[in-house]
């Protein structure tokens, strides 16, 4: 199973990664671990995108492609890959659609969890997270027994600075802008399934099974 994960900041898309890859027993790909772990080792790929990140400026296009496509041809992805985070714009699923046809493998399914804006902007504005054991909560959705005191561990919890409604907004809608042009290029394709994340977990899950269409 080859899967391209889309979703837009609170879409709860975290979640459901975590189920597709233990269900279908696939490698979770995101192109900043990827981005780490080339760092950290030192390959020649690491030392290139190092260069950009350390002047604050974007990986390019070329080398962030470059980086995944060495990622998904290593022996824990023959039976499939999750990807998520890439591609994120037209130029980088073309570069990604180019190598897989060089090396005969085909995309399953692009799995888009939409959710709207305004949904997505109270989700983000109203997630707490725990200082001792990064537990999250919501203050609505998924409050704690106790205010602003961790289940967990008891630790002491706090709203990200940049959960506020001005910031989240501009995340979201800039996500959107760049993610409209990829859902229209791979619905162009046949291959996108849009699932609706308004729903709960468990029902968002059964929908992207059933969209993936494969029993494991």
């Amino acid at each position: 199973m080859r899967i391209i994960l889309l979703g837009p900041p609170g879409a709860g898309k975290g979640t459901q990664a975590a189920g597709i890859v233990d269900k279908y027993k696939i490698p979770h790909i995101s192109t900043g671990d990827i981005f780490r772990k080339n760092i950290k080792e030192g390959t020649d790929l690491g030392k290139k995108a190092k260069e950009y990140m350390d002047q604050g400026l974007l990986v390019p296009d070329e080398l962030t492609v470059g980086l995944v496509t060495d990622r998904i041809t290593q022996d824990d992805c023959k039976n499939g890959f999750m990807l998520d985070g890439f591609p994120r714009n037209v130029s980088q699923a073309q570069h990604l659609d180019t190598f897989l046809k060089e090396t005969n493998i085909a995309l399953d399914k692009v799995v888009n969890i939409e959710v709207d804006k305004e949904i997505l902007v109270g989700r983000a504005v109203g997630r707490r997270i725990c200082k001792s054991c990064g537990a999250t909560y919501h203050v609505e959705f998924n409050s704690p027994k106790e205010d602003g005191i961790c289940d967990v561990c008891q630790g002491e919890l706090y709203q990200r600075a940049d959960d506020n409604e001005e910031t989240v907004s501009k995340r979201i809608q800039v996500y959107l802008d760049e993610t409209k042009p990829l859902v229209d290029y791979y619905s162009s394709q046949g291959i996108i399934a849009n699932i609706n994340g308004q729903q709960s977990i468990e029902k968002v899950f059964e929908d992207i099974v059933n969209a993936l269409g494969c029993e494991k």
